[in-house]
Protein backbone atom coordinates (compact mmCIF):
# COMPACT_ATOMS: atom_id res chain seq x y z
CA UNK A 1 0.00 0.00 0.00
CA UNK A 2 1.23 3.04 -0.93
CA UNK A 3 2.45 6.53 1.34
CA UNK A 4 -0.20 8.18 3.37
CA UNK A 5 -1.84 11.09 1.66
CA UNK A 6 -4.10 12.26 4.14
CA UNK A 7 -4.74 11.94 7.86
CA UNK A 8 -7.40 13.50 10.08
CA UNK A 9 -6.41 13.39 13.86
CA UNK A 10 -8.50 13.89 17.09
CA UNK A 11 -10.96 15.78 14.50
CA UNK A 12 -14.07 17.39 16.99
CA UNK A 13 -16.77 19.42 15.79
CA UNK A 14 -20.25 20.74 17.48
CA UNK A 15 -23.23 22.52 16.05
CA UNK A 16 -25.29 24.73 18.70
CA UNK A 17 -23.49 23.17 21.56
CA UNK A 18 -24.26 19.33 20.02
CA UNK A 19 -21.28 16.90 19.69
CA UNK A 20 -21.42 15.63 16.14
CA UNK A 21 -17.98 14.73 15.94
CA UNK A 22 -15.47 13.56 18.63
CA UNK A 23 -11.83 13.10 18.48
CA UNK A 24 -12.74 11.06 14.71
CA UNK A 25 -9.53 9.88 13.02
CA UNK A 26 -8.96 8.81 8.83
CA UNK A 27 -5.85 7.58 7.77
CA UNK A 28 -5.97 7.29 3.58
CA UNK A 29 -3.01 5.84 1.17
CA UNK A 30 -2.51 6.74 -2.42
CA UNK A 31 -3.84 4.30 -4.70
CA UNK A 32 -6.13 2.93 -2.14
CA UNK A 33 -10.06 2.16 -2.15
CA UNK A 34 -10.96 3.45 1.50
CA UNK A 35 -14.75 2.65 2.77
CA UNK A 36 -15.79 5.08 5.12
CA UNK A 37 -18.90 3.47 6.52
CA UNK A 38 -21.37 4.28 9.28
CA UNK A 39 -24.98 4.86 9.85
CA UNK A 40 -26.76 8.04 8.40
CA UNK A 41 -26.21 10.73 11.42
CA UNK A 42 -22.88 8.86 12.20
CA UNK A 43 -20.55 12.06 11.41
CA UNK A 44 -19.69 10.83 7.79
CA UNK A 45 -20.83 13.89 5.79
CA UNK A 46 -19.66 16.63 8.76
CA UNK A 47 -16.13 14.69 8.32
CA UNK A 48 -16.07 15.31 4.77
CA UNK A 49 -16.94 18.75 4.93
CA UNK A 50 -14.12 19.30 7.03
CA UNK A 51 -12.08 17.38 4.79
CA UNK A 52 -13.12 19.75 1.55
CA UNK A 53 -13.13 23.28 3.60
CA UNK A 54 -17.42 23.49 3.94
CA UNK A 55 -17.10 23.60 7.39
CA UNK A 56 -14.47 24.31 10.53
CA UNK A 57 -13.33 21.63 12.95
CA UNK A 58 -13.20 22.94 16.38
CA UNK A 59 -10.65 20.74 17.35
CA UNK A 60 -7.97 18.55 15.51
CA UNK A 61 -6.06 18.28 12.66
CA UNK A 62 -6.07 17.41 8.96
CA UNK A 63 -2.40 16.58 7.78
CA UNK A 64 -2.27 16.14 3.80
CA UNK A 65 1.12 15.11 1.76
CA UNK A 66 2.65 15.78 4.90
CA UNK A 67 1.48 19.21 6.16
CA UNK A 68 -1.55 20.77 8.12
CA UNK A 69 -4.14 21.27 5.31
CA UNK A 70 -5.93 24.85 5.99
CA UNK A 71 -9.22 25.25 3.39
CA UNK A 72 -10.64 28.28 4.04
CA UNK A 73 -13.11 27.92 0.53
CA UNK A 74 -14.85 24.84 -0.70
CA UNK A 75 -13.07 25.91 -3.88
CA UNK A 76 -9.94 26.15 -2.73
CA UNK A 77 -9.84 21.82 -2.78
CA UNK A 78 -9.17 21.92 -6.47
CA UNK A 79 -5.40 23.68 -5.68
CA UNK A 80 -4.80 20.85 -3.28
CA UNK A 81 -5.84 17.75 -6.44
CA UNK A 82 -9.19 16.78 -3.83
CA UNK A 83 -12.10 16.49 -5.92
CA UNK A 84 -15.60 15.24 -4.49
CA UNK A 85 -18.90 13.89 -5.48
CA UNK A 86 -21.68 14.40 -3.53
CA UNK A 87 -24.90 12.17 -3.53
CA UNK A 88 -26.73 15.14 -4.41
CA UNK A 89 -26.01 16.40 -7.44
CA UNK A 90 -24.94 19.57 -7.68
CA UNK A 91 -25.30 20.91 -11.51
CA UNK A 92 -26.88 23.86 -13.23
CA UNK A 93 -30.17 21.93 -14.94
CA UNK A 94 -30.19 25.05 -17.71
CA UNK A 95 -26.30 24.56 -18.52
CA UNK A 96 -24.89 21.79 -20.87
CA UNK A 97 -22.87 19.17 -20.03
CA UNK A 98 -19.36 20.82 -21.16
CA UNK A 99 -20.73 24.16 -19.44
CA UNK A 100 -21.08 22.01 -16.34
CA UNK A 101 -17.57 20.28 -16.24
CA UNK A 102 -15.76 23.03 -16.91
CA UNK A 103 -17.89 25.86 -15.37
CA UNK A 104 -15.28 28.85 -14.35
CA UNK A 105 -12.28 27.29 -15.98
CA UNK A 106 -13.57 26.90 -19.67
CA UNK A 107 -10.83 27.12 -22.30
CA UNK A 108 -9.85 31.07 -23.98
CA UNK A 109 -9.92 31.60 -27.80
CA UNK A 110 -7.79 33.60 -29.45
CA UNK A 111 -10.40 36.86 -28.51
CA UNK A 112 -9.95 37.86 -25.37
CA UNK A 113 -13.12 36.93 -23.01
CA UNK A 114 -14.65 34.58 -25.41
CA UNK A 115 -14.33 30.90 -25.24
CA UNK A 116 -13.56 28.30 -27.22
CA UNK A 117 -16.27 26.72 -27.76
CA UNK A 118 -14.54 23.50 -30.00
CA UNK A 119 -12.07 22.92 -27.35
CA UNK A 120 -14.53 22.96 -24.56
CA UNK A 121 -16.45 20.32 -26.62
CA UNK A 122 -13.30 18.52 -27.47
CA UNK A 123 -11.95 18.73 -23.92
CA UNK A 124 -15.84 16.99 -22.28
CA UNK A 125 -16.02 14.27 -25.03
CA UNK A 126 -12.61 13.29 -24.21
CA UNK A 127 -13.38 13.23 -20.13
CA UNK A 128 -16.92 11.65 -21.15
CA UNK A 129 -15.10 8.11 -23.47
CA UNK A 130 -12.58 7.93 -20.30
CA UNK A 131 -15.86 6.54 -19.12
CA UNK A 132 -16.85 5.14 -21.48
CA UNK A 133 -20.16 7.75 -21.88
CA UNK A 134 -22.42 8.21 -24.47
CA UNK A 135 -23.61 11.46 -23.58
CA UNK A 136 -23.42 14.56 -25.89
CA UNK A 137 -21.35 17.49 -24.28
CA UNK A 138 -23.65 19.70 -25.48
CA UNK A 139 -26.83 18.06 -24.21
CA UNK A 140 -28.77 20.40 -21.13
CA UNK A 141 -28.03 18.50 -17.76
CA UNK A 142 -31.76 19.18 -17.15
CA UNK A 143 -33.08 16.73 -19.81
CA UNK A 144 -30.47 13.96 -19.03
CA UNK A 145 -31.62 11.16 -17.03
CA UNK A 146 -30.97 10.81 -12.99
CA UNK A 147 -27.79 8.00 -13.92
CA UNK A 148 -26.84 10.34 -16.46
CA UNK A 149 -26.44 13.27 -14.43
CA UNK A 150 -24.85 11.30 -11.78
CA UNK A 151 -22.04 10.28 -14.87
CA UNK A 152 -21.79 13.73 -14.99
CA UNK A 153 -21.41 14.78 -11.59
CA UNK A 154 -18.29 12.06 -11.97
CA UNK A 155 -17.04 13.17 -14.97
CA UNK A 156 -16.69 16.82 -13.14
CA UNK A 157 -14.75 15.34 -10.33
CA UNK A 158 -12.42 14.00 -12.66
CA UNK A 159 -11.73 16.70 -14.77
CA UNK A 160 -9.27 18.20 -12.28
CA UNK A 161 -7.38 15.72 -12.25
CA UNK A 162 -7.38 15.23 -8.45
CA UNK A 163 -5.11 12.88 -6.51
CA UNK A 164 -7.88 12.47 -3.78
CA UNK A 165 -11.48 11.75 -4.92
CA UNK A 166 -14.01 11.85 -1.85
CA UNK A 167 -16.99 9.80 -3.38
CA UNK A 168 -20.61 9.93 -1.69
CA UNK A 169 -23.31 7.12 -2.83
CA UNK A 170 -21.83 7.33 -6.15
CA UNK A 171 -23.57 4.24 -7.42
CA UNK A 172 -27.14 5.16 -6.00
CA UNK A 173 -28.40 6.18 -9.40
CA UNK A 174 -26.65 3.77 -11.43
CA UNK A 175 -28.15 0.86 -13.83
CA UNK A 176 -25.68 -2.32 -13.26
CA UNK A 177 -23.43 -1.83 -16.62
CA UNK A 178 -22.99 1.59 -15.35
CA UNK A 179 -21.25 0.52 -12.41
CA UNK A 180 -19.19 -1.85 -13.99
CA UNK A 181 -18.14 1.20 -16.15
CA UNK A 182 -17.61 3.05 -12.68
CA UNK A 183 -15.25 0.59 -11.26
CA UNK A 184 -13.66 -0.19 -13.95
CA UNK A 185 -12.40 4.10 -14.04
CA UNK A 186 -12.38 3.51 -9.94
CA UNK A 187 -9.67 0.57 -10.80
CA UNK A 188 -7.81 2.72 -13.19
CA UNK A 189 -7.05 5.62 -11.07
CA UNK A 190 -6.09 3.52 -8.41
CA UNK A 191 -3.54 2.02 -10.22
CA UNK A 192 -2.03 5.58 -11.13
CA UNK A 193 -1.77 6.32 -7.43
CA UNK A 194 -5.14 8.54 -7.20
CA UNK A 195 -7.05 7.73 -3.23
CA UNK A 196 -10.27 7.52 -3.36
CA UNK A 197 -12.30 7.90 -0.24
CA UNK A 198 -15.60 6.00 -0.88
CA UNK A 199 -18.90 6.15 0.91
CA UNK A 200 -21.62 3.55 0.31
CA UNK A 201 -23.83 1.71 2.11
CA UNK A 202 -23.83 -0.87 -0.65
CA UNK A 203 -22.11 -4.20 0.67
CA UNK A 204 -22.02 -6.10 -2.39
CA UNK A 205 -20.61 -3.05 -4.11
CA UNK A 206 -17.75 -2.79 -1.56
CA UNK A 207 -16.64 -6.40 -1.83
CA UNK A 208 -15.80 -5.45 -5.22
CA UNK A 209 -13.10 -2.52 -5.15
CA UNK A 210 -12.41 -1.47 -1.53
CA UNK A 211 -9.00 -2.24 -0.03
CA UNK A 212 -9.48 -1.07 4.25
CA UNK A 213 -12.24 0.39 5.50
CA UNK A 214 -13.22 2.36 8.52
CA UNK A 215 -15.95 2.88 10.59
CA UNK A 216 -17.78 5.52 12.22
CA UNK A 217 -21.09 5.38 14.81
CA UNK A 218 -22.44 8.14 16.53
CA UNK A 219 -20.00 10.59 15.94
CA UNK A 220 -17.14 9.17 16.82
CA UNK A 221 -14.09 6.36 15.07
CA UNK A 222 -15.11 2.77 16.16
CA UNK A 223 -12.76 0.57 14.02
CA UNK A 224 -10.31 0.54 10.60
CA UNK A 225 -9.57 -2.98 9.30
CA UNK A 226 -8.14 -4.18 5.86
CA UNK A 227 -11.58 -5.32 3.69
CA UNK A 228 -10.13 -8.56 3.30
CA UNK A 229 -10.02 -9.27 7.04
CA UNK A 230 -13.72 -8.45 7.95
CA UNK A 231 -16.85 -9.41 6.99
CA UNK A 232 -20.60 -8.11 6.49
CA UNK A 233 -21.99 -9.12 9.74
CA UNK A 234 -18.71 -7.76 11.27
CA UNK A 235 -19.26 -4.44 9.77
CA UNK A 236 -22.79 -3.63 10.46
CA UNK A 237 -22.44 -5.01 14.01
CA UNK A 238 -19.89 -2.17 14.07
CA UNK A 239 -22.41 0.05 12.64
CA UNK A 240 -25.41 -0.23 14.56
CA UNK A 241 -23.79 -1.07 17.91
CA UNK A 242 -25.74 -4.38 17.94
CA UNK A 243 -25.87 -7.72 15.86
CA UNK A 244 -28.31 -7.81 13.02
CA UNK A 245 -29.96 -11.31 12.86
CA UNK A 246 -31.61 -10.19 9.31
CA UNK A 247 -32.12 -7.47 6.90
CA UNK A 248 -35.64 -7.44 7.24
CA UNK A 249 -37.57 -7.77 10.16
CA UNK A 250 -40.12 -10.43 10.71
CA UNK A 251 -43.53 -9.96 8.78
CA UNK A 252 -46.27 -9.58 11.21
CA UNK A 253 -49.67 -10.98 10.77
CA UNK A 254 -51.59 -9.09 8.23
CA UNK A 255 -54.39 -10.01 5.91
CA UNK A 256 -55.92 -8.76 2.65
CA UNK A 257 -58.81 -6.38 2.94
CA UNK A 258 -60.78 -4.06 0.69
CA UNK A 259 -59.80 -2.67 -2.30
CA UNK A 260 -58.34 0.31 -2.09
CA UNK A 261 -56.51 1.34 -5.27
CA UNK A 262 -58.39 0.35 -8.84
CA UNK A 263 -56.01 1.67 -12.04
CA UNK A 264 -57.67 0.59 -15.59
CA UNK A 265 -55.64 1.16 -18.89
CA UNK A 266 -53.50 4.36 -17.26
CA UNK A 267 -51.87 6.02 -20.52
CA UNK A 268 -49.48 8.90 -21.48
CA UNK A 269 -48.19 8.83 -24.50
CA UNK A 270 -44.62 7.69 -24.77
CA UNK A 271 -44.47 7.02 -21.03
CA UNK A 272 -46.94 4.21 -19.67
CA UNK A 273 -48.93 1.76 -21.92
CA UNK A 274 -52.60 0.35 -21.31
CA UNK A 275 -51.30 0.39 -16.87
CA UNK A 276 -54.07 -1.79 -14.68
CA UNK A 277 -53.75 -2.87 -11.96
CA UNK A 278 -55.62 -3.06 -8.00
CA UNK A 279 -53.92 -2.67 -4.59
CA UNK A 280 -55.73 -3.49 -1.58
CA UNK A 281 -55.63 -2.90 2.55
CA UNK A 282 -53.37 -4.94 4.13
CA UNK A 283 -50.60 -5.40 1.70
CA UNK A 284 -47.42 -4.29 0.16
CA UNK A 285 -47.37 -3.81 -3.66
CA UNK A 286 -44.06 -4.17 -5.11
CA UNK A 287 -43.07 -2.38 -8.45
CA UNK A 288 -39.88 -3.47 -10.23
CA UNK A 289 -38.25 -2.69 -13.27
CA UNK A 290 -35.27 -1.68 -14.62
CA UNK A 291 -34.53 2.06 -15.32
CA UNK A 292 -36.94 3.85 -17.76
CA UNK A 293 -39.40 1.00 -17.27
CA UNK A 294 -42.15 3.93 -16.07
CA UNK A 295 -42.16 2.75 -12.05
CA UNK A 296 -41.98 6.50 -11.02
CA UNK A 297 -43.73 7.90 -13.94
CA UNK A 298 -46.67 5.77 -13.00
CA UNK A 299 -46.39 6.65 -9.45
CA UNK A 300 -46.12 10.50 -10.61
CA UNK A 301 -49.08 9.94 -12.39
CA UNK A 302 -51.34 8.24 -9.37
CA UNK A 303 -50.32 11.26 -7.11
CA UNK A 304 -51.95 13.72 -9.77
CA UNK A 305 -48.02 15.03 -10.38
CA UNK A 306 -48.03 14.56 -14.40
CA UNK A 307 -51.52 14.44 -16.73
CA UNK A 308 -52.37 11.35 -18.30
CA UNK A 309 -53.44 11.17 -21.62
CA UNK A 310 -56.32 8.26 -21.00
CA UNK A 311 -57.79 5.63 -18.50
CA UNK A 312 -59.18 5.76 -14.95
CA UNK A 313 -57.82 5.46 -11.24
CA UNK A 314 -60.87 4.53 -8.54
CA UNK A 315 -59.61 5.03 -4.87
CA UNK A 316 -61.74 2.98 -2.56
CA UNK A 317 -64.69 2.16 -5.52
CA UNK A 318 -65.33 5.93 -6.40
CA UNK A 319 -63.67 7.64 -9.46
CA UNK A 320 -61.30 10.16 -9.39
CA UNK A 321 -59.41 12.75 -11.59
CA UNK A 322 -56.35 13.86 -9.58
CA UNK A 323 -54.89 16.75 -11.55
CA UNK A 324 -52.64 17.77 -8.99
CA UNK A 325 -51.07 16.38 -5.42
CA UNK A 326 -52.78 18.50 -3.67
CA UNK A 327 -55.92 16.33 -4.69
CA UNK A 328 -54.22 13.21 -4.47
CA UNK A 329 -53.32 14.17 -0.95
CA UNK A 330 -57.32 15.20 -0.20
CA UNK A 331 -58.03 11.35 -1.38
CA UNK A 332 -55.57 10.04 1.17
CA UNK A 333 -52.37 9.28 -0.91
CA UNK A 334 -49.11 9.88 -0.29
CA UNK A 335 -45.90 9.67 -2.43
CA UNK A 336 -42.32 9.32 -0.60
CA UNK A 337 -40.57 10.70 -3.87
CA UNK A 338 -37.17 9.08 -5.07
CA UNK A 339 -35.58 12.20 -5.16
CA UNK A 340 -36.10 13.63 -1.19
CA UNK A 341 -34.49 16.99 -1.86
CA UNK A 342 -35.50 18.02 -5.19
CA UNK A 343 -39.44 17.12 -4.63
CA UNK A 344 -39.74 15.81 -0.96
CA UNK A 345 -38.54 18.49 1.06
CA UNK A 346 -38.34 22.22 2.25
CA UNK A 347 -34.66 22.40 2.86
CA UNK A 348 -34.74 25.41 4.05
CA UNK A 349 -37.59 25.38 6.34
CA UNK A 350 -36.92 23.80 9.83
CA UNK A 351 -37.67 19.91 10.81
CA UNK A 352 -41.33 21.05 11.86
CA UNK A 353 -42.72 22.75 8.80
CA UNK A 354 -41.79 20.03 6.65
CA UNK A 355 -43.42 17.62 9.19
CA UNK A 356 -47.11 19.43 8.96
CA UNK A 357 -47.15 20.86 5.52
CA UNK A 358 -49.51 18.60 4.23
CA UNK A 359 -51.52 18.44 7.46
CA UNK A 360 -52.22 22.59 7.57
CA UNK A 361 -55.98 21.61 7.20
CA UNK A 362 -56.11 19.24 9.62
CA UNK A 363 -54.02 21.18 12.56
CA UNK A 364 -55.02 24.65 11.48
CA UNK A 365 -57.83 26.07 13.32
CA UNK A 366 -60.10 28.77 11.29
CA UNK A 367 -57.68 28.87 8.87
CA UNK A 368 -54.81 29.93 11.58
CA UNK A 369 -51.97 27.05 12.31
CA UNK A 370 -51.59 26.48 16.28
CA UNK A 371 -48.23 26.47 16.78
CA UNK A 372 -48.76 24.28 19.90
CA UNK A 373 -50.38 21.91 17.96
CA UNK A 374 -47.73 21.79 15.12
CA UNK A 375 -44.75 21.48 17.72
CA UNK A 376 -46.94 18.56 19.51
CA UNK A 377 -47.20 16.99 16.39
CA UNK A 378 -43.78 17.02 15.15
CA UNK A 379 -41.79 16.30 18.46
CA UNK A 380 -43.98 12.98 18.36
CA UNK A 381 -43.13 12.03 15.23
CA UNK A 382 -39.53 12.64 15.54
CA UNK A 383 -39.56 10.82 18.66
CA UNK A 384 -41.55 7.86 16.48
CA UNK A 385 -38.83 7.31 13.98
CA UNK A 386 -35.97 8.63 15.92
CA UNK A 387 -34.82 11.36 14.12
CA UNK A 388 -31.40 13.02 15.28
CA UNK A 389 -31.57 17.07 15.38
CA UNK A 390 -31.09 19.34 17.65
CA UNK A 391 -34.90 20.17 17.50
CA UNK A 392 -37.39 20.69 15.67
CA UNK A 393 -36.46 23.87 14.16
CA UNK A 394 -33.47 22.83 13.06
CA UNK A 395 -33.25 23.85 9.20
CA UNK A 396 -34.08 20.09 7.34
CA UNK A 397 -30.77 20.70 4.90
CA UNK A 398 -28.59 19.88 8.07
CA UNK A 399 -29.64 17.19 8.74
CA UNK A 400 -28.01 13.72 7.55
CA UNK A 401 -29.77 11.86 4.57
CA UNK A 402 -31.80 9.08 6.56
CA UNK A 403 -32.92 11.86 8.92
CA UNK A 404 -34.02 13.67 6.03
CA UNK A 405 -35.65 10.32 4.61
CA UNK A 406 -37.33 9.82 7.96
CA UNK A 407 -39.18 13.52 8.09
CA UNK A 408 -40.32 12.95 4.65
CA UNK A 409 -41.91 9.44 6.08
CA UNK A 410 -43.26 11.38 9.31
CA UNK A 411 -44.94 14.02 6.62
CA UNK A 412 -46.96 11.29 5.23
CA UNK A 413 -47.53 9.69 8.68
CA UNK A 414 -48.79 12.78 10.51
CA UNK A 415 -51.51 13.36 7.80
CA UNK A 416 -53.06 9.90 8.16
CA UNK A 417 -52.98 9.05 4.86
CA UNK A 418 -54.81 5.42 3.02
CA UNK A 419 -52.44 4.36 0.66
CA UNK A 420 -48.67 5.40 0.74
CA UNK A 421 -46.39 5.31 -2.17
CA UNK A 422 -42.64 4.92 -2.00
CA UNK A 423 -40.36 5.28 -4.59
CA UNK A 424 -36.81 4.10 -3.73
CA UNK A 425 -37.28 4.64 0.21
CA UNK A 426 -33.93 2.95 1.09
CA UNK A 427 -31.81 4.72 -1.12
CA UNK A 428 -28.89 6.07 0.14
CA UNK A 429 -29.46 5.21 3.61
CA UNK A 430 -27.88 3.00 6.00
CA UNK A 431 -28.57 -0.76 6.77
CA UNK A 432 -30.18 0.34 10.66
CA UNK A 433 -32.13 3.16 9.13
CA UNK A 434 -33.04 0.81 6.24
CA UNK A 435 -34.45 -1.74 8.61
CA UNK A 436 -36.66 0.99 10.42
CA UNK A 437 -38.02 1.74 7.38
CA UNK A 438 -39.12 -1.82 6.76
CA UNK A 439 -40.46 -1.96 10.58
CA UNK A 440 -42.28 1.49 9.25
CA UNK A 441 -44.06 0.03 6.17
CA UNK A 442 -45.03 -3.12 8.23
CA UNK A 443 -46.50 -1.41 10.96
CA UNK A 444 -48.30 0.51 8.24
CA UNK A 445 -50.07 -2.34 6.51
CA UNK A 446 -50.85 -4.02 10.07
CA UNK A 447 -53.04 -0.70 10.73
CA UNK A 448 -55.13 -1.18 7.42
CA UNK A 449 -52.86 1.16 4.98
CA UNK A 450 -52.16 0.12 1.33
CA UNK A 451 -48.44 0.13 0.47
CA UNK A 452 -46.59 0.64 -2.78
CA UNK A 453 -43.17 -0.03 -2.88
CA UNK A 454 -40.93 0.73 -5.85
CA UNK A 455 -37.36 -0.37 -5.73
CA UNK A 456 -34.23 -0.99 -7.83
CA UNK A 457 -32.99 -3.91 -5.05
CA UNK A 458 -34.75 -6.97 -5.93
CA UNK A 459 -33.66 -8.46 -2.31
CA UNK A 460 -35.59 -5.23 -1.17
CA UNK A 461 -38.73 -6.43 -3.40
CA UNK A 462 -38.85 -9.93 -2.16
CA UNK A 463 -37.94 -8.97 1.41
CA UNK A 464 -40.33 -6.75 1.73
CA UNK A 465 -43.21 -7.56 -0.64
CA UNK A 466 -47.22 -9.43 -0.79
CA UNK A 467 -47.22 -9.34 -4.80
CA UNK A 468 -44.74 -7.76 -7.21
CA UNK A 469 -45.59 -6.27 -10.72
CA UNK A 470 -42.73 -6.06 -13.11
CA UNK A 471 -42.86 -3.08 -15.56
CA UNK A 472 -40.69 -2.73 -18.81
CA UNK A 473 -40.78 -0.09 -21.04
CA UNK A 474 -44.28 1.07 -19.75
CA UNK A 475 -46.00 -1.40 -19.32
CA UNK A 476 -46.74 -4.25 -16.70
CA UNK A 477 -45.48 -7.44 -18.04
CA UNK A 478 -46.27 -9.64 -14.88
CA UNK A 479 -48.03 -9.78 -11.72
CA UNK A 480 -46.53 -11.87 -9.35
CA UNK A 481 -47.70 -13.14 -5.66
CA UNK A 482 -44.02 -12.75 -3.38
CA UNK A 483 -44.28 -16.77 -2.79
CA UNK A 484 -44.22 -17.25 -6.86
CA UNK A 485 -41.28 -14.79 -7.26
CA UNK A 486 -37.53 -15.03 -7.48
CA UNK A 487 -34.70 -12.49 -9.05
CA UNK A 488 -33.96 -14.24 -12.16
CA UNK A 489 -38.38 -14.66 -12.95
CA UNK A 490 -38.33 -10.76 -12.38
CA UNK A 491 -35.69 -10.21 -14.35
CA UNK A 492 -36.79 -12.10 -16.95
CA UNK A 493 -40.32 -9.95 -16.86
CA UNK A 494 -37.98 -7.24 -16.75
CA UNK A 495 -36.47 -7.29 -19.80
CA UNK A 496 -39.61 -8.18 -21.58
CA UNK A 497 -38.16 -11.74 -22.80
Amino acid sequence: MGEILLEARDICKSFSGVSVLRNVRLTVRRGEVHALMGENGAGKSTLMKILTGVVKQDSGQVVYKGKPLHIHHPKEIRDYGIGIVYQEFNLLPDLTVAQNIYIGREPGSSLKGFINERKLIADTRQILQRLQLKIDPQAKVSDLSVAEQQMVEISKALSYNCELLIMDEPTAALTESEIDTLFEVISDLRAQGVAIIYISHRMNELKRIVDRVTVMRDGQFVAENRFEDTNVDELIQQMVGRQLVSKFPDKPHYSRGDLTLEVKHLAKRGVLHDISFEAYQGEILGIAGLMGAGRTELARAIFGADRVDGGEIRVRGEKVALRSPRQAIRRGIGYITEDRKKDGLMLSLSIKENIIVASYDQLSKAGWMMDKNAGRVSDKFMQRLGIKAVNRNQETGNLSGGNQQKVVLAKWLCRNTNLVIFDEPTRGIDVGAKYEVYQLMFELVRNGVTVIMISSELPEILGMCDRILVMSEGRITADLPAAEADQEKITHYAMNK
